[in-house]
Protein backbone atom coordinates (compact mmCIF):
# COMPACT_ATOMS: atom_id res chain seq x y z
CA UNK A 1 0.00 0.00 0.00
CA UNK A 2 1.20 3.92 -0.37
CA UNK A 3 -0.38 6.70 0.02
CA UNK A 4 -1.39 9.72 -1.67
CA UNK A 5 -1.98 13.35 -2.12
CA UNK A 6 -5.30 14.42 -2.65
CA UNK A 7 -7.47 17.47 -1.86
CA UNK A 8 -10.56 17.06 -0.17
CA UNK A 9 -13.30 19.48 -0.82
CA UNK A 10 -16.71 20.14 1.24
CA UNK A 11 -19.80 21.80 -0.44
CA UNK A 12 -22.58 23.44 2.16
CA UNK A 13 -26.58 23.63 0.21
CA UNK A 14 -29.86 23.36 1.34
CA UNK A 15 -32.40 20.55 -0.08
CA UNK A 16 -34.72 23.27 -1.10
CA UNK A 17 -32.32 24.80 -3.46
CA UNK A 18 -32.07 22.11 -5.87
CA UNK A 19 -28.15 22.51 -6.46
CA UNK A 20 -27.46 18.24 -5.19
CA UNK A 21 -28.45 16.84 -8.24
CA UNK A 22 -26.42 19.02 -10.68
CA UNK A 23 -23.18 18.98 -8.54
CA UNK A 24 -23.63 15.11 -8.50
CA UNK A 25 -23.96 14.76 -11.58
CA UNK A 26 -20.93 16.96 -12.99
CA UNK A 27 -18.90 14.59 -10.31
CA UNK A 28 -20.00 11.55 -10.77
CA UNK A 29 -21.11 11.33 -14.60
CA UNK A 30 -18.30 14.27 -16.18
CA UNK A 31 -15.76 14.54 -14.23
CA UNK A 32 -15.76 10.97 -12.20
CA UNK A 33 -13.83 11.87 -9.15
CA UNK A 34 -12.49 9.62 -6.85
CA UNK A 35 -14.84 9.81 -4.42
CA UNK A 36 -17.99 11.52 -2.94
CA UNK A 37 -20.73 11.56 -0.11
CA UNK A 38 -23.95 13.60 0.69
CA UNK A 39 -24.70 14.00 4.04
CA UNK A 40 -27.95 15.39 5.07
CA UNK A 41 -28.04 17.58 8.57
CA UNK A 42 -29.92 17.47 11.56
CA UNK A 43 -29.84 21.55 12.16
CA UNK A 44 -27.73 24.11 10.38
CA UNK A 45 -27.44 27.86 10.03
CA UNK A 46 -25.37 29.44 7.53
CA UNK A 47 -24.95 33.54 6.80
CA UNK A 48 -28.69 34.35 6.74
CA UNK A 49 -28.49 33.09 10.15
CA UNK A 50 -31.93 31.16 9.36
CA UNK A 51 -32.11 27.86 11.61
CA UNK A 52 -32.51 24.89 9.10
CA UNK A 53 -33.97 21.93 11.26
CA UNK A 54 -35.26 18.37 11.36
CA UNK A 55 -37.57 19.07 14.38
CA UNK A 56 -41.28 17.53 14.34
CA UNK A 57 -42.67 20.84 14.06
CA UNK A 58 -40.58 21.93 11.03
CA UNK A 59 -40.45 18.56 8.86
CA UNK A 60 -38.68 21.02 6.43
CA UNK A 61 -36.94 19.99 3.04
CA UNK A 62 -34.94 22.60 3.29
CA UNK A 63 -32.34 20.74 5.20
CA UNK A 64 -28.78 21.36 5.36
CA UNK A 65 -26.77 18.94 2.84
CA UNK A 66 -22.95 18.68 3.03
CA UNK A 67 -21.40 17.27 -0.23
CA UNK A 68 -17.67 15.79 0.12
CA UNK A 69 -15.64 14.74 -2.71
CA UNK A 70 -11.96 14.23 -2.76
CA UNK A 71 -9.32 13.42 -6.52
CA UNK A 72 -6.36 14.39 -7.09
CA UNK A 73 -5.09 18.47 -6.65
CA UNK A 74 -4.80 19.58 -10.13
CA UNK A 75 -8.69 17.61 -10.62
CA UNK A 76 -10.37 19.37 -7.64
CA UNK A 77 -8.82 22.84 -8.45
CA UNK A 78 -10.06 22.86 -11.83
CA UNK A 79 -13.57 20.98 -10.50
CA UNK A 80 -13.44 24.00 -7.89
CA UNK A 81 -13.13 26.93 -10.43
CA UNK A 82 -16.48 25.67 -12.59
CA UNK A 83 -18.15 24.94 -9.29
CA UNK A 84 -17.78 27.97 -8.36
CA UNK A 85 -19.98 29.36 -10.62
CA UNK A 86 -22.98 26.97 -9.08
CA UNK A 87 -22.32 27.20 -5.44
CA UNK A 88 -22.80 30.96 -3.30
CA UNK A 89 -19.58 32.46 -2.25
CA UNK A 90 -18.24 31.06 1.28
CA UNK A 91 -20.16 27.86 0.58
CA UNK A 92 -16.93 25.63 -1.03
CA UNK A 93 -14.23 24.76 1.63
CA UNK A 94 -10.47 22.63 0.74
CA UNK A 95 -7.91 21.16 2.12
CA UNK A 96 -5.09 18.82 1.50
CA UNK A 97 -5.17 15.17 2.26
CA UNK A 98 -3.97 12.45 1.74
CA UNK A 99 -5.41 8.85 0.73
CA UNK A 100 -4.06 4.78 0.95
CA UNK A 101 -4.34 3.36 -2.35
CA UNK A 102 -2.97 -0.38 -3.47
CA UNK A 103 0.41 -0.19 -5.20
Amino acid sequence: MKTIDVTMVRIYVTEGNGQMERLLAKLHDEEKVRGATVYRAVTGFGQSGRVHSSTLLDMSLDLPLVLEFFDEPARTERIQEYLSTLVKPGHMVSWPARVTVED
